[in-house]
């Protein structure tokens, strides 16, 4: 999937040996193709953070309340997109007692790697460090700095990031995949399936946890284990909560010991326990004689202490449910309401995999159209409207001097919505992807991050989704089965609705 993305590692290592200037951006072929209209001119003085442009900044609030006006967090990404055609390329925005400034241009993107330290900083996730600091917990990749988030990363890089390596766990995400087509049979009512988010979100969790645990917790089945209901409402009430601390201070919650805390706490307990209890059956197993595997690897081989396997695993995990759901169920969706597309796509899956075998890694390789329509996909609607930087030095960017600690926000929904960088931009259109693509700046589409700090697990959530719509599209045809407008529905919430208005018609 995202060819050019796939690249883009090779391609942004060359850019930072070009001695280009931070603010202006030559148009080349292969690399960053920008107009005048891309570019940032330099001041000759650089402004402060605080006459960066941005929405009413209300004492205590910000623009929080501006923006539940505009439908709350689960529109919020409506609110970034407008905000940028109001503001321009890059904006200031408080949220409570959060700052942050929104970049929205590749042109700036680019200065922003090329200035990026060895040890690149995420945004600080104050609730998670908080309950780990509590438990006594070790820090996961999402929240670990500096050399040790370099070490940790490292151990699960190899298995998690290496092609070659990936690929062979596609026998794990068949098997789920084939679970999910007998559920999808099952449970459909004249080709409708009544909460195909919920379906996708067990799809999901279940594959990632085979990988990690080599265990099925049988969630596609038809009757479900407690246990595994329980651990994926953890989840879900665990991101539902930290985004309330993220806005308001978490020390507050946890001093008062609001609801919002207890509840927060409760979900980690419950990810934490059950995470430490199939890696101390998976590291039993190993220590009896049998063949080790993808944990098993990373821990022996790297010497990473069992609290730091644990706390890096539990990220990965959740990391992998919600996101590779939410991806899947745009996929579905943007084929649906594109059908000449889908028989393309169709058509590719069937001359690439001969009838009556499986589809794997390897026929992946040979799918283009595939990973166009897939990279389209999530332009269009991706599983997340943006990733996060802090600033670890004082940095000119633009027309600003922004200080250590500021927070960046990578819009990257509103990069690939802006018409600017994307003719017909609201049109699903994968075949941009494969004859169009040299023309494409890279910076433009970055729904798993820049550099360094670039989503760990994209690799095997591409495969997971990739294999995952080969099985569904040789068995069905995915169908609207409403007369919206694609735009309108495009701008709705984060996640469509629980009955998304497709139907699985039987081929």
């Amino acid at each position: 999937m995202r060819t050019q993305i796939q690249k883009a590692p090779q391609i942004l290592e060359l850019l930072k040996k070009k001695p280009v200037g931070l603010q202006q951006c030559k148009t080349t072929t292969s690399v960053c193709v920008l107009d005048s209209k891309d570019a940032v001119p330099s001041a000759p003085c650089p402004h402060s953070l605080q006459s960066i442009p941005g929405p009413t900044n209300w004492p205590v609030f910000g623009s929080l309340i501006e923006l539940l006006r505009r439908g709350g967090l689960k529109r919020q990404h409506e609110a970034l997109i407008d905000y940028h055609k109001k503001f321009g390329k890059i904006f200031r925005m408080k949220l409570g007692s959060f700052e942050s400034v929104h970049i929205g241009s590749p042109c700036l993107l680019e200065a922003l790697y090329r200035k990026e330290s060895s040890h690149p900083q995420r945004l600080e996730i104050k609730p998670w460090k908080a309950y780990r600091d509590m438990r006594d917990e070790a820090y996961g990749l999402l929240i670990l700095e500096g050399k040790d988030w370099q070490r940790v990363r490292s151990a699960f890089q190899q298995k998690l990031m290496k092609p070659s390596e990936v690929m062979k766990l596609d026998g794990k995400i068949n098997e789920v995949s084939a679970d999910l087509m007998k559920r999808i049979g099952n449970a459909h009512v004249n080709g409708q399936i009544n909460d195909l988010y919920c379906e996708l979100n067990k799809w999901s969790f279940e594959t990632i946890c085979y990988v990690l645990y080599d265990k099925r917790f049988g969630l596609l089945q038809e009757s479900i284990s407690e246990e595994a209901m329980d651990f994926i409402a953890a989840i879900k009430t665990m991101m539902s909560t930290f985004g309330t601390m993220m806005v308001t201070p978490v020390e507050l919650h946890k001093n008062l010991n609001t609801k919002t805390w207890q509840d927060h706490t409760a979900a980690w307990d419950c990810i934490f326990s059950t995470a430490k209890l199939y890696i101390d059956k998976k590291l039993n197993r190993q220590s009896d004689g049998k063949a080790e595997d993808f944990l098993c690897d990373i821990y022996h081989q790297n010497h990473l202490t069992k609290k730091e396997l644990v706390a890096a695993t539990t990220e990965l995990q959740v990391g992998g449910v919600e996101t590779t759901a939410n991806s899947m169920l745009w996929a579905i969706f943007n084929l649906s309401r594109n059908p000449c597309a889908q028989g393309k796509l169709l058509k590719e899956i069937q001359d690439v995999v001969p009838a009556g075998q499986t589809p794997c890694a390897e026929h992946i390789k040979n799918m283009p159209y595939l990973k166009a329509c897939l990279k389209e996909s999530m332009r269009l609607t991706p599983s997340i409207p943006f990733t996060s930087r802090t600033l670890d030095k004082d940095t000119v960017l633009g027309d600003y001097t922004l200080p250590k600690g500021t927070v960046l926000m990578i819009n990257s929904q509103a990069l690939g919505s802006n018409e600017e960088y994307f003719d017909n931009g609201k049109q699903f259109r994968p075949e941009r992807w494969l004859h169009e693509k040299n023309s494409i700046n890279p910076f433009t589409h970055v729904p798993f991050g820049i550099g360094k700090r670039m989503c760990i697990g994209r690799r095997l959530a591409e495969l997971q989704i990739q294999l995952g719509l080969c099985w569904i599209l040789r068995d069905y045809e995915i169908v609207a089965t409403d007369h919206e407008p694609v735009e309108a529905l495009h701008s709705g919430t984060l996640v469509p609705s629980r009955e998304l208005p497709v139907a699985f018609i039987p081929r």
